[in-house]
């Protein structure tokens, strides 16, 4: 299982890291219009998300719009215990490089714990339609939001995995750990997990 995942993560990234700046344009366009069919995003006060690194579906449209609608977007903190905080990011606040080498908030004042947060963007490599997520594997979202596994979902904060059409995969084995998402949104749809596992069928 692990040697195939490795494999399986190798070829999602390599694929995503070699589209053309238009096709991430567009993808980033596509993404904003999915998302806009989601009440949330244009309600929800604490919003996170994340800086788009090797080949990430850029969240360059849909961060804008928050702020004009009184909304407050937030970036991950890499935290030593393995889990993540979510500190407070505008357009033109100064960033750092955590140990991977992505942008952090630099030096911020103030954070919240994921409990906190009403709306979470998730990075992924590939997914689901029952909101199964393949991660980088590193853990940090599943061991953030286990809590979520003990409640009846969907609940705050609303998980929303962000991919490319082509990130979807059949079926994803969930290992005991894993937290699954209440929605994707790629370039072209949002992806109701909860709908498609309740009838066991697409969405």
């Amino acid at each position: 299982m692990d040697v195939q995942r490795r494999e399986l993560r190798k070829q999602l990234a390599e694929r995503r890291r070699a589209l053309s700046p238009a096709e991430r344009i567009a993808a980033a366009q596509g993404l904003r219009r999915s998302l806009e069919q989601l009440p949330e995003y244009l309600t929800d006060v604490r919003v996170a998300g994340y800086w788009a690194c090797d080949g990430e579906l850029p969240l360059n449209l849909v961060i804008p719009p928050l702020a004009s609608r009184g909304q407050q977007f937030y970036l991950p903190l890499i935290q030593d215990d393995g889990t993540l905080r979510f500190a407070p990011w505008n357009a033109g606040d100064g960033v750092q490089p955590n140990r991977y080498g992505i942008p952090e908030p630099a030096e911020p004042k103030e954070w919240l714990a994921p409990f906190q947060l009403d709306l979470v963007l998730v990075p992924l490599l590939g997914f689901d339609r029952l909101g199964h997520r393949l991660g980088h594997g590193g853990g940090y979202y599943d061991r953030s939001f286990a809590f979520l596994r003990e409640q009846g979902r969907p609940t705050e904060p609303l998980l929303v995995g962000v991919a490319y059409d082509f990130q979807e995969l059949p079926q994803l084995d969930q290992e005991a750990w894993d937290v699954s998402l209440d929605y994707i949104a790629t370039e072209s749809e949002l992806i109701d997990c909860r709908a498609t596992e309740e009838d066991g069928t697409p969405a």
